[in-house]
């Protein structure tokens, strides 16, 4: 069976193909700046392993998708000879409310529960929904998947996932913590069991995703007890442009200063906040970092901010598992920038924790344990693997 796995964006389209009779990656790449006319897609070529760029003006997601075929069977660069080989497609859906704890087959019932969650994903699940569509053109024969992030999070007790306002806001519109990342944090607390060699039952995990966006999980028995972001993705740690934790009370009293309205406020806190919004530099971390480091002070406040945050909730997750086997670190920045691992392990001593720095520091991008076999932590490195975990989904949920 070969799976092809889109991840639509507002104004991209990222994709993989699977092989999964042997389990291998037969081709990626993505589609950059729908509706400009500098778009482009980007692939890896199947034929020679070199990446290629084909700039195309491409004004809607189906033209992107269309595109994207045409690069899957391309005589140049494809992966595969005909579209008819194409046996599944799964689509990343950020958001399934309470409605999805798993994977489903997309069906007009399921693209309608995903319609209703628009409302409180308004970023994230019309692109889902542009690709679903755009896929039924192209390939109308085709069986689809949903893959959701929330749905990993639908094991949080109530006492985790309730807000402490009216109870009716809960009951009236369904404001709750929900949870992000989900398939990343589900993956990479498998794959930290397999890699170290321990049971999932009976594990006490700390999963970190630390990138642009980032989220932390508790995880139990491989099942989520708590995690950082909430309702919307902004809630948690601070972020490239989100604000993360902030006081309700201190976002009325700006919108009031400044006149603002909801849309406004909702995009000063989920698109000028964060490290861009502190720092006034970059919400890239290895800009910041370099800001900081020619003495920069609001960068410097930043990447402080930003560690501190990380470690906080470290912490607090150890207290709610009743003790942590592995910290996890994953997502671009996790996987990649070793100063980043040392900053939000600094002063976790206590819970045991000791970090092997000179191992840490040559670390990027890799399986890896960066703790001291003396350490009572084990702290590891796992690259995430979404779209293989919406392919394996994609896989048993048509088998």
């Amino acid at each position: 069976m070969k799976i092809l796995i889109l991840n639509c964006g507002s104004s991209s389209i990222k994709y993989k193909m699977f092989d999964m009779d042997t389990k291998q990656l037969i081709g990626q790449g993505g589609v950059e700046k729908i509706g400009s006319m500098d778009s482009f897609l980007k692939l890896k070529s199947a034929k020679s392993g070199d990446n290629v760029v084909i700039c195309r003006t491409i004004t809607e997601h189906t033209a992107g998708i269309e595109l994207i075929m045409n690069a899957l069977i391309s005589k140049d660069h494809g992966c595969i000879s005909s579209l008819s080989e194409i046996d599944a497609v799964g689509h990343r859906v950020v958001h399934g409310a309470e409605r999805f704890n798993q994977s489903v087959r997309i069906n007009k019932e399921v693209k309608e529960m995903i319609t209703k969650c628009v409302e409180i994903a308004p970023l994230h699940n019309p692109a889902n929904l542009k690709g679903i569509a755009a896929v039924e053109a192209v390939l109308p024969n085709v069986p689809q998947v949903a893959v959701f992030d929330t749905a990993f999070h639908q094991t949080m007790p109530d006492y985790a996932y309730i807000y402490p306002l009216p109870y009716a806001m809960y009951e009236k519109y369904g404001v709750r913590r929900y949870g992000f990342h989900g398939t990343s944090h589900r993956y990479v607390s498998a794959r930290a069991c397999e890699f170290l060699g321990m049971a999932v039952e009976g594990s006490k995990i700390i999963s970190c995703h630390i990138g642009n966006g980032g989220s932390i999980t508790a995880i139990k028995d491989g099942k989520s007890i708590d995690t950082s972001m909430g309702f919307t993705p902004v809630e948690g740690l601070m972020m490239g442009t989100r604000c993360g934790d902030v006081d309700a009370g201190a976002l009325s009293f700006v919108m009031s200063k400044e006149n603002l309205t909801a849309t406004t406020i909702s995009n000063m806190i989920n698109t000028k906040s964060g490290l861009y919004g502190v720092s006034g530099v970059s919400n890239d971390m290895r800009e910041i970092q370099k800001a900081s480091q020619r003495g920069n002070k609001r960068a410097k406040l930043a990447e402080e901010m930003y560690f501190y945050r990380i470690r906080k909730y470290i912490g607090a997750y150890a207290a709610a598992l009743g003790g942590v086997d592995v910290i996890v670190f994953t997502g671009g920045v996790g996987e990649n920038q070793f100063n980043a691992r040392q900053a939000a392990c600094e002063g976790l001593e206590y819970m045991g924790v000791q970090m092997d720095l000179e191992k840490n520091e040559t670390i990027r991008g890799e399986e890896a344990i960066i703790s001291t076999p003396a350490s009572k932590v084990k702290v590891v490195v796992i690259p995430t693997d979404e779209e293989w975990m919406i392919a394996l989904d994609t896989f048993r949920v048509l088998s």
